[in-house]
């Protein structure tokens, strides 16, 4: 008789448990980057009333006698399926596509997280709602190396970009073939003269207007010359164009040899992509290098978790790259509160690397993961776990009668 009660104890405890666990998820349902926990109830010891007995040539077997003694919780897991996306539009807000955990420090401890909300601290380091300092690496003259030892990602904003002066350049495009050559003498033809700009920049990062001018002196022959607000800057060259293919020939690289205590040195601007054949006359100059002296502006995401910046001369720089974590077993991370885990047990230590990479996921900027709970399924637990509390109630309940009928048998 009190075998029934005990069990029924245990079934109120354990449905108790899940519904513990399923007002904490209903709790979570807005929570950015949660993920919800399931119950899992096992039997406990069976207490064997008969013992079975094996089959022999005059009888047969017979199945044990066992009565079970209640249930208890086997464990609690946790879902780490991928969340529904919110797009907020702030530049640092971030989310996680595919597997892997933000890492972060509080203290001197390193804690993991799903959750991507972070802002900028007084000395901006980019930091968790509750302080926690985001993890990564940080750039070095532009370049990023992801094998170096994390630390906080720090955004510099202010922070200068000196200038760089122009050193190379290229112009590409076509030159007409029925463009004029200017005659030898009278009546006097003047030439086609065709002119592109190039915005160069000296040492000190001014700009400066450089006007490549193309001139035709005669068959598949063209001068080139440089000015500056009409003056001219070094001596005209000659390029030279095949007559059976319209393709820049011989020399192609116009050396701009640009003066002043400013300019270090010359400017190879490169032709070779120049041709000759007989459609329209366009000229397109790219691949001009150097820049003004900018600031950082404002920062952007890629996919790979590099930070760039923005600076005020149209130049963006890498200046950072955000570390993910990822775990043999997540389902062993220890909950840290606020939203984090951190290395348990049995969940393996950290392998830490780029998004993208080693299973990693992909990160989205401008985007949270919402809490993956699922409120259907919740409710359903819920009524559940109800039913169950409620029914194991009744067996003590009854069991409860049956007890009061057995001393009631003296009166």
């Amino acid at each position: 008789m009190l075998r029934s009660m005990f069990s029924a104890i245990s079934g109120l405890r354990a449905h108790q448990t899940k519904l513990d666990v399923t007002g904490n998820n209903i709790a979570n349902v807005n929570t950015v980057g949660y993920k919800s926990s399931q119950t899992v109830f096992e039997d406990t010891l069976s207490q064997v009333v008969r013992n079975g007995s094996a089959p022999t040539d005059q009888t047969g077997g017979t199945n044990p006698a066992q009565v079970g003694l209640g249930v208890k919780v086997a464990g609690i897991t946790t879902n780490f399926g991928q969340g529904s996306t919110q797009n907020t539009g702030r530049s640092t807000d971030f989310m996680i596509s595919g597997d892997g955990f933000f890492v972060t420090r509080a203290g001197n401890e390193n804690l993991y997280t799903r959750a991507g909300s972070f802002d900028y601290d007084g000395a901006g380091n980019l930091v968790t709602p509750d302080g926690a300092q985001l993890q990564g690496w940080l750039g070095q003259d532009g370049r990023v190396d992801t094998n170096g030892a994390l630390g906080p990602l720090t955004i510099p904003f202010g922070q200068v970009m000196p200038p760089t002066p122009t050193r190379t350049g290229t112009v590409s495009g076509n030159l007409s073939t029925s463009s004029v050559v200017a005659s030898a003498g009278p009546p006097v033809v003047e030439a086609t003269a065709v002119q592109t700009q190039v915005t160069a920049y000296d040492s000190l990062g001014t700009a400066h207007q450089i006007a490549l001018t193309f001139t035709k002196t005669a068959a598949n022959r063209w001068s080139v010359a440089a000015s500056e607000n009409g003056t001219p800057i070094g001596t005209a060259q000659t390029l030279n164009f095949s007559a059976s293919t319209g393709l820049a020939t011989g020399d192609t690289s116009f050396e701009l040899g640009v003066t002043g205590a400013n300019w270090p040195g010359g400017i190879a601007i490169d032709l070779s992509g120049m041709t000759e054949f007989g459609g329209k006359t366009a000229l397109t100059p790219s691949g001009v290098d150097g820049n003004a002296m900018g600031t950082l502006q404002s920062i952007s995401l890629s996919g790979d978790g590099t930070i760039m910046g923005v600076y005020s001369n149209s130049l963006r720089e890498p200046i950072g790259k955000l570390a993910l974590a990822t775990f043999a077993n997540p389902g062993g991370l220890s909950k840290a509160g606020n939203t984090s885990y951190r290395v348990g047990d049995n969940s393996g230590q950290p392998v830490i690397g780029e998004a993208g990479t080693g299973g990693r996921g992909s990160l989205t900027a401008g985007a949270l993961e919402m809490s993956n709970v699922d409120l259907a399924e919740e409710f359903t637990g819920l009524i559940v776990a109800q039913r169950g509390f409620q029914a194991n109630s009744r067996v003590i309940t009854s069991s409860d009668e049956v007890l009061q009928d057995l001393v009631n048998l003296k009166r």
